[in-house]
């Protein structure tokens, strides 16, 4: 593993996921109260781009499509599809993949940008 470059430090806003490619990976990228953070960039239960619409709140990021959420400091699952709006069909569309954490990647800055480690 080795670090790269992900994006510049200029392109965040705090509290705003940005998507974020190195290679064939695609990472979720924030910066949150200070602290800068590196996931996988799809939702584990549906695959949705979490940098698209994908809300932080309380040190977690919520995907938009089915509201499942992650823990931004080690990629646990907090809540799997709970769809607030109609929960049966939260739990519905739950049942379509397993539940799974979401994997995080250590992070650094340096040279202007945010640095991964992958």
């Amino acid at each position: 593993m080795r670090w790269r470059d992900a994006i510049r430090i200029s392109k965040l806003k705090s509290g705003k996921p940005r998507m974020a490619t190195i290679g064939l990976k695609t990472l979720m990228i924030v910066e949150y109260e200070g602290d800068y953070h590196a996931t996988e960039g799809l939702c584990r239960h549906m695959r949705w781009p979490l940098g698209l619409g994908g809300k932080v709140k309380d040190g977690c990021i919520t995907c938009p499509l089915h509201q499942t959420t992650h823990d931004l400091s080690d990629g646990c699952l907090v809540e799997w599809s709970p769809f607030p709006l109609f929960p049966p069909y939260g739990k519905l569309v739950g049942k379509l993949s397993k539940k799974k954490d979401l994997p995080i990647y250590e992070t650094r800055l340096k040279g202007g940008f945010v640095q991964v480690r992958i």
